[in-house]
């Protein structure tokens, strides 16, 4: 499907909260959540408690205001970073992190993390652990070489991406050349963790048909291979959502490292 007949991330930007309240949330009537919610949180657990993947600094760089992919990540490194290419994504993130009334409700996201095993008090400090543990969340602007424009970052021991390559590439060239500027801010040993959806073309965010590039799973293989890295994980979930809000085929899982 033409990306032109399509609203584009970069450009027009979504309503965020309308994606959670559409694809993340605990409403009863939500579908999505095997593949959004439950699938990168069991498989983010299964790679931070092999223990290779830890450190300083974690850099997330993803689409939306979610941040429950996180949670498990925050148990790993003492700081995280956040970065966003808009304004309402981060004043969303500040609602969450100031416990600010109206502020989007993760509690759950507990379930994914097997916290229901756990008393209520250890599941509040889960939430917190997550807060005190992002440290900045700043504007990116992903037109740039340097993400964050003339502030430098420290290299990450890891960098998070979940959706945002899918939203800002236009084509293959496009997602090659966002992906490189992504690994510039990780150390030279430093691992990546990639979510994405394959055979997409587009998702549903209140009244807009949002752009998504569409690839496969070899192209990601390919893609990592060819710039150097190692791939530690790659899982794919067939679909499970019967909706015609979006037309992934699956959902990809990666982590890898640099040789």
């Amino acid at each position: 499907m033409d990306s032109s007949v399509h609203k584009f991330y970069p450009i027009h930007g979504f309503d965020s909260r309308e994606y959670l309240e559409t694809y993340l949330t605990s409403k009863p009537d939500m579908i999505f959540g095997d593949d959004s919610i439950k699938f990168p949180m069991e498989w983010l657990h299964r790679a931070f408690s092999e223990g290779h993947i830890k450190g300083d600094l974690l850099i997330d760089v993803s689409a939306g205001s979610f941040i429950h992919h996180l949670y498990t990540a925050s148990g790993y490194f003492k700081q995280i970073l956040v970065l966003k290419c808009s304004e309402q994504c981060i004043m969303e993130l500040n609602k969450w992190i100031n416990t600010r009334t109206g502020a989007f409700d993760w509690s759950h996201v507990m379930e994914y993390i097997k916290c229901t095993e756990e008393n209520s008090e250890q599941c509040q400090d889960k939430h917190m652990s997550l807060k005190m543990a992002i440290t900045k969340i700043m504007k990116c602007d992903i037109d740039n070489e340097n993400l964050t424009d003339l502030e430098v970052l420290p290299p990450a021991d890891c960098v998070i991406s979940t959706l945002m390559l899918d939203y800002i590439s236009k084509d293959q060239d496009d997602y090659l050349s966002n992906f490189r500027k992504f690994v510039k801010l990780l150390k030279p040993e430093g691992h990546l963790i990639l979510f994405g959806l394959l055979n997409t073309t587009y998702m549903v965010v209140g009244q807009d048909k949002v752009h998504m590039f569409r690839y496969d799973e070899k192209f990601a293989r390919k893609v990592l291979t060819d710039e150097g890295f190692v791939i530690d994980h790659c899982a794919v979930q067939k679909r499970t959502a019967v909706s015609d809000l979006t037309d992934y085929e699956a959902v990809i899982f990666i982590t890898a490292h640099r040789e």
